[in-house]
């Protein structure tokens, strides 16, 4: 059985999974086809590269926002820029992808996610339902639309509780951003690609300390991802940085079957994917391996 194995020392967010899946082999040009059929494109570039990351080489994986997402000039301005070098960007902008939510933004980038819109038509933040209409209406295969479809719902569920709402009436000011939907739909687009049968994963380190997100200061980790990590074994560490996203820690929770040990396998690949933060004794990567189980 091709299983994937994600090995989370570091923690996991979207674009460690995508920049790790891509790093292991998967084709980033036909996601960044599929993903056209959200139609959403033009508010996006997607990039990808080698960076190093204390001695490990991996791949960093950005979404860009465009003018077009209704972001500043100057903040889509200042992204391309950070991206268009082949250097490791390990500071500077914490806000934008490796950590790809709201809970991340300390300085004054809230608003931009209540801007971007699903289907054009909608501005504002987006809601669950028109997030699992967009799914449907692209016509994803059965299984990139399901794996995508449940990632969703456990946030939209976790985002429900915290804030006493049913589900159809969550927004999702920081998860609806264009680039976690990227994040999500790209990841379920890859590991469907690689032919991926069942997947395993580590315990789940979270980090420590505090953040700053829209309602004010809150201890890592942060509410949402806590909550979708029920049921999950959480990993310690004294890491005082947010290690994992609400994005990340969904589709580990949706997609892992078990969690513990690498399991017994024929290792077939191995991807890095780099997380934007770097730290001084460990690199900041999710490491995946992909291989056979008897």
């Amino acid at each position: 059985m091709r299983t994937l194995y994600f090995d989370c020392f570091s923690g996991i967010s979207g674009d460690m999974v995508i920049g790790a899946l891509i790093d292991a082999g998967a084709d980033p040009v036909q996601m960044e086809e599929e993903l056209k059929k959200l139609n959403i494109d033009e508010e996006y570039n997607l990039s990808w590269g080698k960076v190093v990351k204390n001695g490990i080489t991996s791949t960093k994986f950005d979404v860009i926002l465009t003018s077009k997402s209704e972001q500043t000039h100057e903040h889509s301005h200042s992204h391309e820029h950070e991206h268009s070098h082949g250097h490791e960007h390990s500071h500077g902008h914490e806000h934008s992808h490796g950590h790809e939510h709201s809970h991340s933004h300390s300085h004054g980038h809230e608003h931009e996610h209540n801007h971007s819109h699903v289907l054009h038509h909608h501005h504002g933040s987006r809601t669950y339902k028109q997030i699992v209409e967009a799914i449907n209406e692209a016509n994803f295969n059965e299984s990139v639309t399901n794996r995508s479809l449940a990632i969703f719902k456990k946030i939209g569920e976790a985002e429900g509780h915290i804030h006493g709402l049913p589900l159809e009436k969550v927004h999702f000011h920081e998860v609806g951003a264009v680039d976690s939907i990227i994040d999500i739909i790209g990841a379920a687009i890859l590991i469907d690609q690689l032919g991926i049968e069942s997947v395993q994963s580590s315990a789940i380190p979270t980090g420590s300390g505090h953040i700053h997100i829209d309602h004010g200061i809150y201890p890592v980790p942060a509410p949402a991802t806590l909550e979708i990590l029920k049921g999950v074994p959480i990993a310690s560490n004294d890491i005082r940085f947010e290690l994992t996203t609400p994005t990340g820690a969904a589709i580990a929770a949706v997609l892992a079957e078990t969690f513990g040990s690498l399991p017994a396998m024929t290792v077939k690949s191995i991807g890095y994917g780099a997380g934007t933060k770097t730290f001084e004794n460990h690199p900041n990567v999710l490491r995946i391996i992909i291989g056979e189980i008897q």
